[in-house]
């Protein structure tokens, strides 16, 4: 029997009931503080259902059926008919700003042309001259010349993306890895992040391939000073890994460049929290309700 046929023919594992209980734990906070209530939800959750279904579980050689999209999603023959016009792929499309400024930093972070010999960002001029090379004008043009450099300046100013120096030069924040206040930003990388944080692990347990790198350390019994310590520290090695990666990336890219199979992303991600050690007692009494039924 195969795996689809085991998971629509049986109860879900126990630990895996707990585990998904525990994950949405702080999504349900998120929705309920946003105003989603549980019945848009669930709405969402049907076409989701069934777009995943219809785009990921065909058959070889076979035409997807309402009676198997039934079966392997729980959903309603008509309920299946009612949503099939929005069966489409959804992708989290960055707005044009957050990508031009994604790919701005990056570029600034790790491009020789722009970063001194640590490896820090230079300092920047705003505009070429006869002396340099570089400059903030030539690194907006040099990735998009639609897009004049000066509305990226104040509005990288006013987001405290960048400052300016006691010579008017504009610096990189050197935490300008961290999204900003602006909700569609941060709702974007809320998406990419979650969602290929979430594939990776899925992936390593259905065992569909070559585990990806997914660990964590995790410590209780600490002080709120302690916490502080680690805070730091985590932020400190991992805007270093970051830069690394991103340095790294950026050179593979531009060797890459105009390869047929040049087509694949990738996402390496660093995450720190920490809250008091007792857990929601509410996870665990609902997954022992669900070993009764």
């Amino acid at each position: 029997m195969d795996k689809i046929s085991q998971n629509t023919s049986t109860t879900p594992p126990p630990a895996l009931v707990r585990a998904l209980l525990h994950a949405l734990r702080p999504l349900i906070r998120l929705l309920l503080s946003y105003g989603v209530t549980y019945p848009y939800l669930a709405n969402q959750l049907k076409t989701l259902y069934l777009n995943v279904a219809t785009h990921e579980f065909q058959l070889p050689d076979k035409t997807q059926t309402a009676s198997r999209l039934s079966l392997l999603t729980g959903l309603h023959r008509k309920d299946i008919k009612r949503l099939a016009d929005n069966i489409v792929t959804a992708d989290n499309v960055a707005p044009a700003a957050i990508s031009l400024g994604a790919t701005l930093i990056a570029r600034w972070s790790a491009d020789p042309d722009y970063v001194d010999e640590q490896g820090q960002p230079l300092h920047l001029s705003r505009f070429a001259t006869g002396s340099e090379r570089v400059s903030f004008e030539s690194l907006v043009t040099g990735v998009n010349k639609d897009i004049r450099p000066r509305p990226v300046l104040d509005e990288w100013l006013r987001l405290g993306i960048v400052q300016l120096d006691q010579n008017n030069r504009v610096r990189l924040n050197t935490a300008a890895f961290i999204p900003t206040q602006d909700l569609d930003e941060m709702a974007f990388y809320f998406g990419q992040n979650i969602h290929d944080h979430l594939a990776a692990t899925a992936h390593n347990l259905l065992h569909d391939g070559p585990p990806f790198l997914e660990r964590s350390v995790y410590y209780n019994n600490l002080t709120p000073e302690s916490i502080a310590k680690l805070n730091e520290l985590t932020r400190t090695l991992g805007t270093r890994a970051l830069l690394a990666v991103n340095r790294q990336a950026l050179e593979l890219e531009r060797l890459d460049q105009g390869k047929a199979e040049a087509n694949q992303r990738m996402n390496f991600g660093i995450y720190f929290f920490s809250a008091p050690s007792a857990p929601h007692p509410t996870d665990t009494a609902s997954v022992d309700e669900n070993k009764k039924s």
